[in-house]
């Protein structure tokens, strides 16, 4: 195994990024170091645990391995997908599809904000690189809604009133989660559109999933594109 640095090696870089001797200088570069730090970390973790529930393995089984209960690693994994995602890093049209999901979900009358949601949410950012990809494969807007009308109606429009913000399911609120797990795979310190398409692929029960597989869009594929694509943009 690889070691990460060790405590005299980290106070150096700590310095060195705060490029000042004021001891609350560094004490600020050495907070804001370590949060990232245990962000990052707790986001890889998630990332494999998540491999390993879609692999099928127990709560039991990755408890063990964990060194923790059943309970904790189940509230600390499981539970923690349907708290709101943090958004901050977000490029511009990742978030503006996250909030076009909501205005797909109002107009569908749905009082929540699933992942079909979120999936034609993407071709509001036409030039994005996960749309680039889904329309590459001849999945369009129009393709895309009428496979979710099979799978998710939409619903009668009553006089009740909608909610201001929509929640998130569980299963949306995992891929906007696992989308950060899908750019730190990629090395990125960001997350876009195209680790919001690759975080579908994580439950392949969720409408969005079964539409993209339905079109013949396999996850390895979209992978691919999504890896030619970035090539192209660094060039």
């Amino acid at each position: 195994m690889t070691p990460g640095p060790d405590l005299q090696q980290l106070i150096n870089t700590i310095k060195d990024d705060a490029g000042s001797d004021d001891e609350l200088v560094q004490l600020g570069t050495a907070a804001s170091t370590i949060n990232e730090l245990t962000s990052t970390g707790d986001a890889a973790l998630g990332f494999f645990v998540d491999r390993a529930r879609g692999a099928g393995k127990s709560w039991v089984e990755i408890s063990a391995v964990l060194g923790v209960s059943k309970q904790a690693a189940h509230k600390r994994f499981a539970d923690s997908w349907s708290a709101s995602p943090q958004f901050d890093r977000f490029t511009q049209r990742a978030a503006h599809v996250v909030q076009a999901a909501t205005e797909v979900a109002r107009a569908r009358h749905h009082n929540f904000v699933g992942t079909e949601h979120l999936l034609l949410g993407l071709f509001a950012e036409p030039e994005s690189i996960a749309t680039k990809v889904l329309v590459g494969h001849g999945i369009t807007e129009e393709t895309v809604r009428a496979a979710v009308d099979e799978l998710s109606l939409a619903a009668e429009p009553t006089d009740e009133a909608a909610p201001e913000e929509p929640p998130y399911t569980r299963r949306a609120a995992h891929v906007l989660h696992g989308a950060v797990a899908e750019a730190l795979t990629l090395g990125h310190n960001y997350v876009g559109t195209e680790h919001l398409l690759l975080a579908f692929y994580r439950d392949a029960g969720t409408v969005a999933a079964k539409v993209l597989l339905g079109h013949g869009l396999e996850e390895q594929t979209a992978w691919q594109d999504v890896r030619t694509l970035l090539d192209q943009y660094s060039k």
